[in-house]
């Protein structure tokens, strides 16, 4: 090949690849498209919000609620802020180099979302139609699919927010692995990042979603 050829396959090369933006700049783009995502989400989120107050309430009585399982919601709610901190404790590892702590952390993370969707959908839903309680209390519930407004605000905004938890589920045993295979590092790990992201703000919703559904209002049959 003489010197000209290969003086113009770099030229070609170089302008081949000219075309992918600097990884800082991706990296700002990723960021903005995933807080945009975010915010169109809040409308999705706060529709359901103003359908439960909307709907829930009661000329005379006030805010009304469904009679929930107390513990069964308190359980729920503390498995997921429980995962959202080892996200967090998982990303504060990648960014120091630590994979070995990012793995074990993502995975437990992972783990404890799989054991709220079981809590809320398998067992709040009552899914199997089973009965039971430990230690008086209730382990399934008892609200139907026909018990009017209540069933339909529930299970809308319970089935919701659990289809968006087992998608977060899917994505931090994605990130696990890409990140098993040695695909992140201290310097570029935006899978990392926008997967906690995404879930530390699922966590959030539900932070508004749990009084909303077991605290706020008298408890009806």
């Amino acid at each position: 090949m003489s010197a000209t050829t290969a003086e113009h396959t770099h030229d070609s090369h170089h302008e081949a690849h000219s075309h992918v933006p600097p990884y800082h700049v991706q990296l700002k783009s990723n960021r903005m498209g995933l807080w945009l995502f975010f915010i169109s989400e809040i409308f999705l989120f706060g529709a359901l919000f103003a359908a439960r107050f909307y709907l829930w309430y009661v000329p005379g009585v006030g805010q009304t609620r469904p009679e929930l399982s107390q513990e069964l919601g308190l359980l729920a709610t503390t498995v997921l802020l429980v995962s959202s901190y080892f996200v967090f404790r998982g990303e504060t590892a990648m960014e120091h180099g630590d994979r070995s702590r990012f793995l074990n952390s993502y995975m437990m993370a992972a783990l404890l979302g799989l054991v709220f969707f079981v809590a809320v959908v398998v067992m709040e839903w009552n899914v199997f139609g089973l009965e039971g309680s430990i230690a008086g209390i209730e382990l399934f519930g008892h609200l139907g699919v026909d018990d009017g407004v209540y069933a339909g605000v529930f299970y809308a905004m319970t089935g919701m927010h659990a289809l968006h938890v087992i998608t977060g589920v899917m994505l931090l045993l994605f990130v696990w692995n890409r990140g098993r295979k040695g695909d992140y590092s201290p310097e570029r790990h935006w899978g990392v990042e926008g997967c906690a992201l995404y879930w530390h703000y699922v966590d959030v919703v539900w932070v508004f979603f749990y009084p909303a559904l077991y605290l706020i209002g008298t408890a009806v049959h």
